[in-house]
């Protein structure tokens, strides 16, 4: 297994995808969830992820993202999103993102998204990412060329 160092933009985590079967009117169908998420200690990263149905993603942060960290932690229940794949009634997972357009760019097809909280060491940590880098403001053009009076224009 590749070891994952943490450091401004990257965040290893551990964790495991556990499925339970759930009846639905005459269907039964397998609902999953994670758990034993790791953030810190390295061997018990590596024993998350050597077992049975354990994982290790990096959280990579990226500078044209940060727009969107900025409203997920200014929203009042911040997620971290699982991004797996479904293949045969068995999920593995493709990615970890703090960016909501992300993950739900990923919900058409044969893809499942899975979230948590935010851990607050994560949410500290993306905090000192979008103040380093600074804040990314969307500017949007004007629409109109010359001539075009917009609401301001006092016409």
């Amino acid at each position: 297994m590749p070891e994952l160092r943490k450091d401004e933009s990257i965040w290893p985590i551990a964790f495991r995808l556990v499925s339970e079967e759930k009846q639905i009117g005459r269907w039964t169908t397998l609902d999953w969830s994670l758990e034993d998420v790791c953030l810190y200690d390295q061997d018990q990263i590596a024993e998350v992820a050597k077992s049975d149905g354990g994982y290790l993603l990096p959280l990579e942060l990226f500078r044209d993202e940060r727009s969107e960290y900025r409203f997920n932690l200014s929203s009042q229940d911040p997620h971290l999103f699982f991004v797996c794949e479904q293949d045969n009634e068995q999920l593995s997972p493709l990615l970890v993102t703090a960016a909501q357009s992300v993950a739900s760019s990923y919900m058409d097809g044969d893809y499942q998204v899975l979230h948590i909280q935010i851990p607050l060491q994560i949410q500290a940590w993306m905090e000192a990412f979008i103040g380093r880098h600074g804040e990314l403001i969307e500017c949007k053009r004007k629409r109109g060329g010359k001539g075009k009076k917009g609401r301001s224009s006092g016409n």
